[in-house]
């Protein structure tokens, strides 16, 4: 990895049992980073993975899948647990209610960073999800965003809460570790029901301009199939959501946080032009048109360049 327009994605990569309505069970490659990885690399980013993958043959499929999918695997573990596992209980509707299998498997066990991370100095940093909650992977990635916000050039450093409520045992000691985090993004993705958990009883838009505030650069608002509301210190706006028919929601925040990023680097802008709204809105709709695609597919299976008809 010896380019600066590199984005790299740190957390998890596990397998996802997904459960229909009626019962049935297939496995499937996923893991919020894991599909944001690929989603950035697919839309023609470089793209390296920073996790831990089992030695298992279902890490043997996720390594080769994020292989396949052109994202560098130089700064992945190897590891000799079991892969970790992730119940996606799919409704009538496609949207997925997520129970996890962690105990000693292989996604927390991100160990700590050889120095050439660091020094190879990417474009765009991007992590969330269980590698927020998970140890020792998450305090691994706490130290790696401390690391690279006190670098220089500032780069851009995106954060997906995506909250995970049933693995977090102390709520108020995971909210005390995220602020900071949060506080030290150029973007912020986060849901209506991320914000609900961070912020009880507060109202979703002041609890986003709350985190510009606290020092985000933009606030990406998302709302299930509602409009994107996009915040920063100096102005507000809304982007609209075009319907689509869903087969299945899996995978489409990760590949919208991904097109998001691919196609910011790809237009060659930074972490200070984030507080444009005008910048953000095209990336943004980007972002959905990748994202509504991926919905209409089975699984987390994130769109290529021609899909979108897009050329960066």
């Amino acid at each position: 990895m010896d380019r600066s327009d590199v984005i790299l994605v740190a957390g998890e990569a596990l397998i996802d049992l997904l459960i229909t309505p009626a019962g049935y069970v297939s496995a499937a490659l996923g893991g919020a980073p894991f599909n944001t990885a690929r989603a950035c690399s697919r839309l023609g980013a470089e793209v390296a993975f920073v996790g831990a993958i089992s030695n298992d043959r279902f890490g043997q499929m996720l390594a080769a899948q994020l292989a396949a999918d052109g994202v560098g695997l130089g700064f992945a573990q190897r590891v000799d647990l079991p892969t970790t596992l992730a119940a996606a209980e799919l409704d009538e509707d496609g949207a997925a209610t997520y129970r996890f299998y962690i105990e000693r498997t292989s996604a927390p066990e991100l160990g700590q960073l050889p120095k050439e991370v660091l020094d190879s100095r990417p474009e765009a940093f991007f992590t969330g999800g269980l590698g927020l909650v998970l140890e020792p992977m998450a305090s691994v990635i706490e130290q790696m965003i401390a690391d690279l916000v006190a670098g220089h050039p500032p780069i851009v450093m995106m954060i997906d809460l995506n909250c995970r409520p049933l693995l977090i045992e102390d709520r108020d000691a995971y909210v005390r570790r995220v602020r900071p985090m949060l506080a030290a993004a150029s973007v912020v993705k986060v849901s209506s029901d991320d914000l609900a958990y961070l912020d009880p009883g507060v109202d979703p838009g002041i609890a986003a301009c709350a985190l510009v505030a606290d020092g985000a650069t933009a606030v990406l608002l998302t709302d299930g199939a509602a409009e994107i509301r996009l915040f920063t210190a100096s102005a507000q706006s809304i982007v609209s959501v075009p319907p689509v028919d869903v087969v299945d929601t899996i995978g489409a925040g990760d590949t919208f946080s991904g097109a998001f990023l691919a196609s910011w680097i790809a237009a060659g802008r930074g972490r200070h032009e984030l507080a444009s709204i005008d910048a953000l809105v095209p990336a943004v709709e980007i972002a959905i048109r990748a994202a509504g695609l991926a919905c209409q597919r089975a699984g987390a299976d994130p769109p290529r360049m021609h899909d979108l008809r897009l050329k960066f």
